[in-house]
């Protein structure tokens, strides 16, 4: 059974400005992430920041197929999906003190957003029934976390983030949920989009309040080189446009699968990358003649690793192209930390964008002739 659209509602051929400014909320709070790393970055604080960014994704992940099945056109559904919205406010509103003070307040929004989000979903298609328990249960999970607070808060975080994200192994969404593939991938796309316009943004504000002297300028600039090198490796080689041909090729029985692979896993550590690279960038952006601690520099360089390891899992998963020359960067990327400890910020910030150039133009370089080739091959055969 296929996504059910009930009341004449039709499905959407593009993403509607009440989506992007759902999106707008839902980036707030991904920077409000960047903020707990903004500081000395410890493996707690790391832990934290991702069982805080899978909560928000898996329930922004059902928002998306949410509005992927049914275009949010009528007033009542217009005003359920703000009150959705608000939940996320609240959400990221606690999220600087999560796992201390506003730890329930935090999960109170959780169970907004799910329970808005299975009314909305329910109306679509039933099948989203078997999927809400999870979603319910992890919100509880959360809320008890936040009463709890210690050890016991994590492992009760730590099992309301396995709940609805193993959900897909107990109920498969084969043949229960459709794709608009157009839709989907326009959406992503302009998520990727606003995260990274917000890690231009934290450029400003770790400059604010400082003159705009040349080596300011320099460093903004570097920042902004970095930025737009991860853009290039995502829209400038065309994955955007090559993953949407995949999944219209795609059967579409199988194409929800497709999407949890490519857009919901494959997206966790491209996402993270960004995150923990602006967190890196807005500690640096007025240091960059000298050296730091090793928590920015390591930010900076596991942020593009992330990145690069999650835009090759990415096209692994639509087989959209090589994925070998960014793995082997985004090593290369983790090792290029040590030179903002050792040496200075803005060595390491130009290594690293010399590192994501020199893997994208190896990896053009390696399609074109893999091209060259097939059309050789072609011709004889």
């Amino acid at each position: 059974m296929t996504d059910d659209v009930l009341g004449g509602g039709e499905a959407p051929l593009r993403v509607s400005t009440l989506e992007l400014f759902f999106d707008l909320v839902f980036v707030f709070a991904i920077t409000q992430l960047t903020g707990i790393l903004a500081h000395d970055v410890t493996v707690e604080d790391g832990f934290r920041v991702l069982l805080i960014f899978g909560a928000l994704w898996w329930m922004y992940g059902g928002y998306v197929w949410l509005a992927n099945a049914r275009t949010p056109s009528r007033t009542t559904e217009r005003l359920l999906l703000l009150a959705g919205m608000a939940g996320f406010l609240i959400m990221a509103l606690a999220i600087p003190d999560a796992f201390y003070r506003d730890g329930v307040a935090l999960g109170i929004g959780y169970l907004i957003v799910v329970l808005v989000h299975a009314w909305l979903y329910q109306r679509v298609n039933r099948n989203i029934a078997r999927v809400v328990p999870f979603n319910l249960a992890a919100a509880l999970l959360v809320i008890a976390a936040g009463v709890v607070k210690g050890p016991a808060g994590y492992v009760l975080w730590a099992v309301a983030l396995a709940l609805p994200v193993l959900s897909p192994l107990v109920v498969h969404p084969r043949g229960r949920f459709s794709i608009q593939p157009s839709h989907f991938t326009e959406r992503h796309g302009a998520l990727v989009i606003i995260v990274l316009g917000e890690s231009v943004v934290d450029i400003g504000i770790g400059a604010e309040g400082h003159a705009v002297t040349l080596s300011l300028a320099f460093s903004a600039v570097l920042g902004l080189a970095l930025t737009a090198a991860l853009w290039w490796a995502y829209f400038g080689a065309e994955d955007d446009e090559k993953a949407e041909r995949a999944m219209v090729a795609a059967d579409p029985a199988v194409r929800p699968a497709l999407a949890l692979a490519a857009y919901f896993y494959a997206y966790i550590p491209m996402l993270l990358g960004i995150v923990a690279l602006a967190s890196g960038v807005k500690q640096a952006i007025v240091n960059t003649g000298s050296t730091l601690p090793a928590g920015p520099c390591v930010a900076m360089g596991c942020g593009v690793a992330l990145f690069l390891a999650g835009s090759a899992a990415f096209r692994h998963a639509l087989r959209i192209g090589p994925e070998r020359y960014r793995l082997a960067a985004a090593v290369v990327a983790v090792a290029a930390s040590w030179v903002g400890v050792t040496l200075s910020v803005a060595a390491e910030i130009a290594l690293l964008i010399l590192i994501v150039t020199a893997a994208l133009v190896t990896e053009r370089r390696a399609t074109r002739l893999a091209e060259r080739r097939a059309a050789v091959d072609t011709v004889d055969a």
